[in-house]
């Protein structure tokens, strides 16, 4: 029997992977694959964090297909000649590989689907990413839902696949050709300074094991806290695939049912409810891949943002004045992660404060964070816009001081982000200073008034809407 391929996307590890499954369970040997991207420079949708991330978890990988017999082969340029060229190398009769969620994988694979058919090969597209496709997940009368909490009852009422092991071994590769393993030099860029989590799947299976031995037992109460460790901080696994879904999901439910504490177990549950926010921002996209140019929303269409000024670099580099929207700020480009109550304060400032255009925030997003997921970054910026799925109404407007008090009351999460305000007394962190004065030495004075700008968001939604004649 001639060889497969499997080409490694956005699944990198061995344990739970669908397509290297069959792949090493319909043939004798399996070639292990990466294609890195030739782009160089600046780029809209990723950035050296993330880039760096990827670098350590393909090291990883290599590490454990080793202990498979195997060995992952590095090739560099257009993903389909790529793989042409490793078919003719190897005789392989056969590529394997799961499907990208995103617009542009799904074009490249479709290519390759027809390339295939060209060449004679058998071509293996599996669904790994999501618990369900996105076309599994509909209405009753077939169509995609537009609201969350219909298709989370839908997904939650369905029978759940179980993880898959891990291959036994991938047969005796050929002598092939491959690369070195990337660093970040290969895109043009500079390792970061950035405290980032460990890369790759035994890391990851790590973060998955303290998640739910000590983090997610109090998810339900302690989520919105940043200062505490109480999210799973697993969202950078399930993008890179160092984790299944399923996996996460057996040892969730494995948990919730083994505790006898009430609280737990719903603690446990309203995880599992945010596996299924994930799912739904994935089908939207699926659905709606036009949210990326613009809002899901056709009533948002053509909003008067402002341009980007001053206020636009203050906000990026967490110099606004608003302690809890410079801590998330800084949080982001100290460690490539934003809590996720933060991501809400900062994008809901960024659009409603400032009255910026949510796709700039969208690519600073994407290009600072190890976990950009493309649709539920999309989905997030946009619901806080007021723009898109079961978005936040335009009229629900945060205020960063009281969302502060509220989920950051003892300014523990500010403090350990903002050393300028160490020494800065809790209460004075959730007030917009009255003196005219600065809260502390070397931090600015907040860059407006969110009563003034709130009411102004009010009045530029309100007139295009009746503008609009919605």
């Amino acid at each position: 029997m001639p060889p497969a391929i499997h080409w490694f996307r956005r699944d990198l590890r061995v344990l739970d992977n669908t397509a290297l499954h069959h792949a090493a369970k319909l043939h004798d040997t399996v070639i292990p694959a990466y294609i890195t991207s030739e782009w160089h420079g600046d780029h809209a949708w990723t950035g050296p964090k993330r880039q760096h991330f990827l670098c350590g978890c393909l090291e990883s990988l290599d590490k454990n297909l080793r202990t498979l017999d195997g060995r992952l082969i590095v090739r560099t340029g257009d993903a389909i000649e790529q793989l042409r060229q490793l078919v003719e190398e190897t005789g392989a009769g056969a590529i394997h590989f799961n499907r990208d969620p995103d617009p542009y994988g799904r074009s490249v694979e479709e290519k390759l689907e027809a390339a295939c058919s060209e060449w004679g090969v058998e071509c293996h597209g599996w669904h790994d990413v999501t618990m369900h496709t996105p076309d599994e997940v509909l209405t009753q009368s077939g169509d995609p839902y537009r609201v969350y909490t219909p298709y989370s009852n839908n997904w939650l009422s369905r029978d759940k696949a179980a993880p898959l092991p891990r291959p036994s071994d991938l047969g005796t590769p050929p002598r092939l050709r491959s690369e070195d393993l990337p660093t970040v030099a290969h895109w043009g860029m500079e390792a970061p300074d950035a405290e980032l989590v460990g890369p790759g799947e035994r890391a990851a299976l790590d973060r998955l094991k303290q998640a739910v031995d000590d983090r997610l037992s109090s998810y339900a109460d302690l989520r919105d806290n940043p200062a505490e460790p109480g999210t799973s901080r697993l969202s950078q696994d399930l993008r890179f695939g160092l984790i299944s879904v399923r996996t996460i999901y057996q040892r969730v439910e494995e948990a919730r049912k083994a505790t006898r504490s009430p609280d737990t177990r719903n603690s446990l549950h309203t995880y599992v409810k945010e596996l299924a926010w994930r799912e739904f921002y994935m089908a939207i996209l699926h659905h709606f891949p036009n949210v990326l140019d613009e809002e899901f929303n056709p009533d948002w269409r053509g909003l008067p943002w402002d341009e980007p000024d001053e206020k636009f670099e203050a906000w990026k580099s967490g110099r606004t004045g608003f302690p809890i929207v410079d801590a998330g700020m800084r949080q982001l480009r100290a460690t490539g992660f934003m809590h996720n109550r933060v991501r809400m304060i900062t994008a809901m400032f960024l659009t409603k404060d400032l009255h910026l255009d949510w796709k700039l925030g969208e690519s600073f997003f994407m290009q600072h964070l190890i976990d950009g997921e493309i649709a539920s970054n999309n989905g997030g910026w946009q619901w806080s816009a007021g723009t898109g799925a079961d978005a936040a109404p335009y009229f629900r407007i945060q205020n960063p001081w009281s969302q502060s008090k509220r989920h950051d009351p003892d300014g523990d999460y500010i403090r350990r982000w903002i050393p300028e305000l160490a020494d800065v007394p809790a209460k004075r962190l959730h007030v917009a200073p009255d003196d005219g004065k600065p809260i502390a030495d070397d931090y600015p004075l907040p860059c407006l008034d969110h009563k003034t700008e709130r009411e102004r968001t009010l009045a530029i939604f309100k007139k295009h809407r009746q503008n609009s004649g919605r």
